[in-house]
């Protein structure tokens, strides 16, 4: 697995580049719930030991991490959100990009440059960066794709009570068994993506 570290910042603050942004999004695959996208900028020196992609590290370490991502003084981050509706009018990949837009206009000022996880995004016309498999490799991505994490999961959770018959506290809205069993008894609720395969098969008792 490679190191993640800020060998990528390092390299563009040496090129001349001013507040370097990691990009990251969560919530590309699920069946319901938003999409979330991060923007992070961090010190030209950081140091969290174990900060790695989010999916990487436990919902505990997580929480930890995103405590001390989001309060320290020395670190900026924005966060953009593309709802169920405009996933369902744009795809999921527009939807992503929308976010990823959201969450660079929510910093206090635009970046100079972007660092995002895969690759280029169109629509951008920052200079950026696109690392395949980013999160693990640079330490602003990896920052971004924890408060994105985080953040969307919190919103699951929150959405749980009010739909509790889908679980989305334990699945956040993935195609579990659990969830798509749930699906073909109760039928969607609004925050199923209605654009989405297994959710378009099933019956839509809330339209």
């Amino acid at each position: 697995m490679p190191r993640c570290t800020l060998r990528f910042e390092k390299a563009l603050y040496r090129e001349g580049a001013e507040r370097i942004a990691g990009i990251d999004e969560a919530g590309r695959g699920p069946l319901a719930g938003p999409v979330v996208a991060a923007a992070v900028i961090l010190p030209r020196k950081f140091s969290l030991p174990g900060l790695n992609d989010s999916k990487q590290l436990s919902p505990q370490i997580r929480e930890e991490f995103y405590l001390h991502l989001s309060t320290s003084e020395k670190i900026e981050f924005g966060v953009g959100i593309a709802s169920v509706e405009e996933i369902d009018r744009l795809n999921i990949l527009r939807a992503s990009y929308l976010a990823m837009e959201r969450a660079i206009s929510s910093l206090k000022a635009a970046p100079g440059h972007l660092l995002i996880d895969g690759l280029r995004v169109p629509i951008f016309s920052l200079p950026q960066t696109a690392i395949v498999g980013g999160d693990m490799r640079s330490l602003s991505i990896a920052a971004a794709s924890v408060i994105a994490k985080v953040t969307r999961d919190r919103m699951m959770k929150t959405w749980h009570e009010e739909f509790p018959v889908y679980q989305f506290c334990d699945n956040k809205g993935y195609g579990t068994p659990d969830h798509l069993a749930s699906l073909r008894t109760h039928g969607p609720c609004p925050l199923h993506r209605r654009s989405f395969e297994p959710v378009a098969q099933t019956y839509f008792p809330f339209a």
